[in-house]
Formats: C-alpha cells, sequence, structure tokens
C-alpha cells in the first residue's frame, strides 16, 4: 500500500477541480437547506416528540441518493472508458490501492459536505438559544450515523462504477441498491406475511438486523451497538474486496 496516500491525494485533487463535485454540493446544500427549514416549520406550528436535529437526520437517504451516484460513478467507470484505468495498473500500483484511493477521497467529500450542514445548527443556536432545540445527543449521533453508514453507501458507489464504462448506468446501478438497502428490510418486513411462518424467523431476523432506520434511531439515543457497527465496516469490506476483484478482472480482459 506504498501508494495508497500518493493516489488518494490526486484523487482529492481531482474531485475539487471537478464540475460534477460542485454540481453535487450545491444541490446537497440546496436539499439539506430546504429540509432544515421545512424541520422548524414544523416546529412552529405545533410542538413535536423529537428534537429537530432527530427530524433533519431521519431524511438523510434524500440526499444519500442522488449525492452518493454523483461522487461516485466517475471514480473508476471514467477511467474505464478513458482507457486510463489500464494504464495506471500497469506502473507499480495495484487495483487495491487505486479502488482504495478513490474511496478514500470520495468518503472525504461526502464527510465534508455533511459536515457543512452543522453550520444550519450553528445559526439556529445564534438566533435561539433554547436547548431544547440542539439537544447534543441526537445531534452527535446523528453525525455519527452519517459517518459510518456513509461508509457503506460509498463503498456501494465504488463497486457500482467498477462494474461498467457508462457513468449514468453507475449511477442508476448506486441508486437501486441504495434503495435496497435503505428500504428493503423496511418494505419486507412490513409487506411480506410470509415472513411470520415459523421456518422463516431467521430470514425475519436478518432483515430486522438491517433496518437503517432502526440504527438511526440507535446513535440518535446515543447507543452504538457494535452489531451494527460490524453490519456497516463488513459490508464497507465486501463491497470494496468485490471492487477490487472487478477492477483486477475488467484489467486482465483488456
Amino acid at each position: 500500500m506504498r501508494h495508497f496516500l500518493t493516489i488518494l491525494s490526486h484523487e482529492i485533487r481531482m474531485l475539487l477541480v471537478s464540475p460534477s463535485t460542485y454540481v453535487a454540493a450545491v444541490l446537497f446544500m440546496t436539499l439539506m437547506g430546504f429540509i432544515f427549514t421545512t424541520v422548524l416549520e414544523t416546529y412552529t406550528k405545533e410542538a413535536q416528540d423529537l428534537p429537530p436535529a432527530a427530524m433533519f437526520f431521519q431524511l438523510f437517504w434524500l440526499p444519500v441518493f442522488f449525492m452518493v451516484p454523483l461522487l461516485t460513478m466517475k471514480c473508476l467507470a471514467e477511467e474505464r472508458r478513458l482507457g486510463t484505468l489500464e494504464t495506471l495498473l500497469t506502473a507499480p500500483v495495484n487495483a487495491a490501492e487505486v479502488v482504495l484511493g478513490k474511496f478514500g477521497a470520495t468518503y472525504l467529500l461526502y464527510l465534508g459536505l455533511w459536515g457543512a450542514t452543522g453550520g444550519f445548527f450553528v445559526i439556529l443556536h445564534h438566533f435561539d438559544r433554547d436547548p431544547r432545540l440542539l439537544e447534543p445527543g441526537p445531534l452527535l449521533g446523528g453525525y455519527l450515523f452519517i459517518a459510518v453508514s456513509g461508509l457503506m453507501f460509498v463503498a456501494l458507489g465504488v463497486l457500482a462504477s467498477s462494474l461498467t464504462r457508462n457513468q449514468a448506468v453507475a449511477a442508476i446501478i448506486t441508486v437501486v441498491l441504495t434503495l435496497l438497502l435503505v428500504w428493503g428490510p423496511r418494505i419486507a418486513l412490513n409487506h411480506l406475511a410470509v415472513l411470520d411462518l415459523p421456518g422463516l424467523q431467521p430470514v425475519r431476523a436478518v432483515l430486522d438486523y438491517m433496518l437503517v432506520f432502526r440504527h438511526l434511531d440507535d446513535f440518535s439515543r446515543g447507543v452504538a451497538d457494535t452489531r451494527e457497527l460490524l453490519y456497516y465496516l463488513s459490508g464497507t469490506a465486501l463491497a470494496l474486496v468485490f471492487s477490487v476483484f472487478s477492477v483486477e478482472a475488467k484489467h486482465l480482459h483488456s
């Protein structure tokens, strides 16, 4: 992994000069600003059981669906389309270093964009110092959930980008995988009555374990379950391993 930091720094520079990065940033901040103001408007109309931070993070999946594909669709698909990936792998650089470098740069940008939303809460604190509006538990827990779950979301985007030369196809695959990850278990548990059969209880338990919104609730309450951490870390590792295999396979057949 001698060349990892070199690739990481190069990918960060490329992201910072890419127009799609700023398009994603503008769209993301616009959407998050709209969500934040909507949450505050809800509080002005009637009292809510949840603090603003908890309600704000409940809608995390909306920006994830468009932001992760925008950030990851080019990372490997564009390299393959232009033929630069094969050139890169002929140098003393292996596929794992390339994949991890691109993943690391994209994940840091992902964290940076989410971190920028902290400015909304700073502004809120400046104009209204009611401590009930800025409970530290849901706020810190929400950002911790974003950081941990983001590992797997970004890794899935990198995996999708490694499977095709077409950026649009990579983006669609990322959206589908994210939808399945976030909403699949909840829809299955709510609408598939067959899961109540005694023989399918292990399947139901697995789907229950995969409920992303339950993980968010736990983090917002300050409960960092090691099983949930293992779920996201193992999912990230698997997605990156398959990405490496995909890059190596495409390189050998090129």
